[in-house]
Formats: structure tokens, sequence, C-alpha cells
């Protein structure tokens, strides 16, 4: 995976499971968002091939491309959330895909579906804030409300970058723990990105270590230690 003359991705050979939950590490520039970049559809490779629920991404358009992202629900570090739209309706997006278009311009008029929003809300301290709008939230705030949103999509795979790196340890430890159980709840997948040993520990089975895009570690979560881990931030740092 090539970006004018960097490399980002290169001899990447990685398969995900149904039933895994994977975290992600490396430094900075590791090649660690372009991953799931490549997973998530918006990062076409230049050599290689993907595959996500089976099928080449790259192969597909319009309706079929849809649904195929439709089964995918990611928490980019952007997080994509319109400021000006008040929580509950960036929290609905994340229905849009099986809503039709007249039902999602009648909910910017009168809010569709909030009891789901505001449970999905309240799994994520964030009950209070349903008709607040979106920029007048913190970062952390916003980082959940992301969530909230793939919570409300209910996709087979959970394609997570940094979705707690703005939270402190009991609300990360929650995000993390609510994305693992909506990944479970469709017998899907959870790959997240982490730049927290102890937090990819705790929430995930196995550990994927990139450096300067290759992959350099790949073991079960429970043979290695923080101590381990940190040691594999120092040296790709």
């Amino acid at each position: 995976m090539r970006f004018g003359g960097t490399t980002a991705l290169s001899g990447v050979d990685l398969a995900v499971a149904r039933g895994e939950r994977v975290a992600v590490v490396g430094a900075s520039g590791a090649g660690k968002s372009t991953l799931l970049g490549v997973l998530d559809g918006s990062v076409t490779p230049t050599a290689g091939e993907v595959r996500v629920h089976g099928v080449d991404p790259t192969s597909l358009r319009g309706r079929e491309l849809r649904r195929l992202r439709g089964r995918t629900g990611s928490v980019r570090q952007s997080l994509d959330l319109p400021g000006q739209l008040r929580v509950v309706h960036n929290v609905n997006a994340g229905r849009l895909g099986s809503w039709s278009a007249a039902r999602a311009a009648w909910s910017l008029v009168r809010p569709q579906g909030t009891a789901e929003v505001g449970a999905a809300l309240h799994r994520l301290g964030l009950a209070d804030r349903m008709y607040e709008r979106t920029d007048r939230l913190s970062g952390g705030q916003r980082q959940r409300v992301a969530v909230a949103r793939v919570l409300l999509q209910r996709p087979e795979l959970v394609l997570a970058d940094e979705p707690a790196s703005a939270l402190d340890p009991a609300l990360a430890d929650t995000v993390l723990a609510v994305l693992g159980e909506l990944a479970a709840e469709r017998g899907g997948a959870l790959v997240a990105c982490l730049h927290d040993p102890a937090l990819a520990l705790r929430h995930c089975d196995r550990v994927v270590g990139l450096d300067s895009g290759r992959v350099v570690l790949d073991a079960p979560a429970d043979s290695l230690t923080a101590t381990a881990l940190e040691r594999f931030y120092g040296v790709t740092r």
C-alpha cells in the first residue's frame, strides 16, 4: 500500500475470524489507520488483495457496496460527526442505511427511535446529552457519540481507530467493553487500534503489532504482558 513515494503497508498478511477481538498496536505512522481504512473500504490498496465478509470491496459498486459497508461499523479518529447537528441526529445516522430517505429526512424534524438512541447513550454515560449540539461536547464525549452511532448500526464487523484516546481509564474500559459486546451480538469481530497496552490486553483476544507498515507481532493477548507491549512501543517509536 503506497501513497506517492511512501509505503504505508507492506507484505501484510492478516486474517480476522468471527468472534475475534483484535488490538492493532504500534507507534504513530506504523500503518494502523491505513489498515483500518483498507478494511472499511475508504482506502483502496495499490497492491495485493483484501476481502471483507468474504468479498473484495473494490469489485462492488452502488447498492452492493452500500450493503457490504452496512455490515461494517467504523469509529474513525476524525469521528465524522457534523457539529451543528444535535447528538440524537448524529447517533441516528447509524441507521440511515436501513431507513427510507423520507424517514431519514423526517427524523431531522422530529427525531425517530429516541428510545433506542437514549439506551445507547445511557450505556456510554451520555443519557443527558441527547438533544445537545454535538459541537458543544468535549472530545471524549464526541468519541462516545461516535460509538453510540455504531451501536445503532449493529454491524457484524466493528473497526475502531483509537476509540478511547480522549477518555479517562474507567470510560475507556466502558467503551471497549461496549464495542466488544456489539461485535459479539452479531457473531462478528472487533478490530481496534489502541495506544494503551493495558487496554489492549484487557479487552482483546489477540494483539497485532505494526512497525513501518509491516506486521512484526501477532500473538494471543494472554501470552503477552503489559511490559512486553510497552517494550514493543519503545522499540517502534
